[in-house]
């Protein structure tokens, strides 16, 4: 009697699994869930858990949980169409603003008046003696408002250009009088006793400062500055 033989039918091989993207995702958390599980696990181990402390740490059960949690997550990214790349991101650097300085009170006052000076320094107020030169230029500086500091000014300047006095004369640069004026002539704008009277040549010196300077301590600033005014 002739035995029947049965055809084997080989078995048809499985397709390979596409790998799509949440596959990908849900990979990478389940290595971090790995991570952390080990952490976790094995960090209490190491100090000062008790062994019956660890035994109550199922290590299946929290593999578990997070696994599921991390499904939870990538479902509800995805059903809110939130993609888990980084494209499309930017970026915004901000950079705090370099405050602008605030000036002081003396650096407005000086500003406003003109009577900053570049040396730094402003000499000091000395009353002047009755009846000299300076007594007539300090009556003259107060009648036009300028102050006591401005006086002082005014008084470093002339003594610097000649000595306040009255017949000083540059024989280089033909500069005369207690102001220096160049020439001489020029103060006769101011009267006819320019040669001889220190209250005309006053008159004019402080009519030129005001004109070009504005004030007997931006004159000075500027001669500290360049040597002349």
């Amino acid at each position: 009697m002739a035995t029947q033989s049965s055809a084997v039918v080989p078995a048809r091989p499985r397709p390979p699994e596409r790998w799509s993207r949440r596959r990908g995702v849900t990979a990478t958390f389940a290595s971090l869930a790995v991570a952390a599980f080990a952490a976790a696990y094995v960090g209490p181990l190491t100090t000062s858990t008790s062994t019956a402390e660890a035994a109550e740490l199922d290590p299946v059960s929290l593999y578990a949980t997070t696994i599921h949690d991390a499904q939870q997550y990538l479902a509800a990214s995805e059903a809110a169409g939130v993609d888990l790349g980084r494209e499309g991101l930017s970026y915004t650097v901000y950079v705090t603003p370099t405050p602008t300085p605030t000036p002081t009170p003396a650096k407005q006052a000086a500003s406003a008046t003109g009577s900053s000076t570049s040396g730094g320094w402003s000499p000091p107020f000395v009353s002047p003696d009755p009846g000299s030169a300076q007594a007539i230029a300090y009556e003259a500086v107060m009648a036009r408002g300028w102050g006591e500091s401005e006086f002082a000014c005014l008084v470093a300047l002339w003594n610097k250009e000649s000595g306040w006095r009255v017949n000083a004369y540059n024989a280089s640069s033909g500069a005369y009088g207690i102001p220096q004026s160049l020439p001489g002539e020029k103060m006769a704008s101011a009267g006819a006793d320019w040669a001889t009277n220190p209250a005309t040549q006053i008159s004019w010196g402080l009519g030129y400062i005001g004109g070009r300077y504005g004030t007997p301590c931006g004159a000075w600033g500027h001669s500290q500055a360049k040597g002349w005014y």
